[in-house]
């Protein structure tokens, strides 16, 4: 049977304290609401439809790429929201999980479990429950006799031998599609809230003998919704550690897992190290053998085998095989390292090929440059590239050796096997082989010093 899913994202989160939504806030480089998505993605429901309301503008462009967007005007509750998508479903027939924008911890294994438990008993609906450490503040689960679900209360509504009860709605729903939408036209908001609650879609389905069933969730973390920054915070660190633990298990060793952030969508190969302090984000690659840390960050970078990258702050970057970097190196987006190259101690690369074997071991500014393989770049030496108005390229031939201290004032080319003094300004194309200079004449004066040491005594 076909399954698809509502992302509920229509919510203003004011504890959040934000001018952001609060789906729209990122874990690990990721929006809340995208960590929904995709897990509902992974669990094979081939059709989503997300709710946005409260700053749409915001949460409509991380969605509408691969999720039918409805808009719900009015924000009177979960019953409205998810009453809002009838037309987008009006030719749907099938399993239809509703999910919350802002619980980024649901997992896809829980959600397929949600369809496939729904589908097996034909059951109108199934919750996912859970027994937080503290339940303030969730609806309660009131199970039948024969422990079936006879309805939610919410903490509002609750008498107290209600809010005694320790099981709790997390939230996350598979409905039977026809039978959710049927029972929608009959909740009302007659409750503390004035407002219309998707729970009673329940106790709806029940008076209509259709199965009310529960899936008790085997973590109940999975069910955390984040509403205020602790809550993020707290988030983050659980899926801080269940990424860490894939990896880990996959054969990357890290000395401190706890003081390592990895992103979602980062590939790593086995007998990689990870040393503390290190981010690595967006579509970062590190291929085998390959030591990251400390003190690194890393996004949508592309590292090979057996590199070293210690101290880097590398953004759309490309590190081949054998390559270093750092300590305290900037890889700026589209800098490449070509296999073996070397980007040493306080070096600036930005939208430049480093040639194979080349080294820019420090204090250096490379920029729409291309160095070919074997050069020698010496510290302080910096491409001039820009003019003001608009950027020049470099180019510097293979086994050429640039002295410390050089400016290349761009558009400059410095021929293959060349040498350029310590010093120089170059402004001019160098050929190939040659020594270039623009070193001034050093000038002495004997005993200028010691003349000028007897004036100021004498004053």
């Amino acid at each position: 049977m076909e399954a698809a899913a509502i992302v509920l994202a229509a919510g203003a989160g004011t504890r959040m304290k934000s001018k952001k939504p609060k789906v729209a806030h990122e874990i690990l480089g990721k929006p809340l609401v995208r960590w929904v998505v995709d897990a509902a993605r992974e669990a094979g429901l081939a059709r989503v439809v997300s709710v946005v309301g409260h700053e749409r503008e915001q949460v409509i462009p991380l969605v509408e790429a691969d999720t039918d967007v409805v808009v719900q005007e009015e924000r009177n509750g979960t019953a409205g929201a998810v009453a809002v998508c009838a037309d987008a479903l009006a030719d749907f027939d099938g399993s239809l999980v509703v999910l919350s924008g802002d619980c980024p911890l649901i997992t896809a294994g829980t959600i397929a479990e949600l369809v496939r438990v729904r589908e097996e008993a034909g059951a109108a609906v199934v919750v996912l429950t859970m027994e937080p450490d503290d339940p303030f503040g969730y609806g309660r689960i009131v199970r039948d006799p024969q422990g079936g679900v006879a309805r939610i209360v919410e903490q509002k509504d609750a008498a107290p031998e209600e809010a005694a009860i320790r099981e709790c709605n997390s939230g996350f729903y598979c409905f039977d599609a026809r039978a959710l939408f049927e029972a929608l036209q009959q909740v009302g908001n007659d409750n503390a809230q004035g407002e219309f609650y998707l729970t009673d879609v329940l106790e709806i389905c029940r008076r209509a003998g259709r199965a009310v069933l529960a899936l008790p969730c085997a973590d109940a973390a999975e069910c955390l919704g984040v509403n205020s920054r602790i809550q993020l915070a707290e988030a983050t660190k659980h899926l801080q550690r269940r990424i860490n633990a894939a990896h880990l298990a996959a054969g990357v060793t890290m000395v401190d897992p706890d003081q390592v952030w990895i992103g979602p969508d980062v590939r790593i190969e086995r007998d990689v190290e990870l040393l503390p302090q290190t981010f690595l984000m967006g579509c970062t690659q590190v291929g085998e053998d390959s030591v990251i840390g400390p003190n690194s960050r890393l996004t949508d970078t592309v590292v090979g085998r057996g590199c070293v990258v210690d101290e880097t702050v590398a953004v759309e970057a490309r590190i081949d095989d054998g390559a270093t970097c750092g300590p305290r190196a900037y890889l700026r987006p589209a800098a490449h390292l070509c296999e073996g190259a070397k980007a040493g101690t306080h070096v600036e690369i930005k939208k430049s090929t480093v040639g194979k074997g080349s080294k820019v071991p420090h204090l250096s500014y490379i920029g729409d440059a291309t160095i070919g393989e074997d050069v020698n770049i010496g510290a302080g030496s910096i491409t001039c590239n820009y003019d003001g108005k608009k950027k020049h390229a470099t180019v510097v031939g293979d086994g050429a050796f640039i002295g410390s201290d050089t400016m290349m004032v761009a558009p400059v080319s410095i021929g293959a096997g060349a040498i350029v003094g310590a010093g120089s300004c170059i402004t001019k194309d160098v050929a190939p082989d040659a020594l270039a200079l623009t070193r001034p004449e050093q000038r002495e004066v004997a005993g200028w010093a010691a003349k000028k040491r007897a004036r100021q005594a004498g004053e």
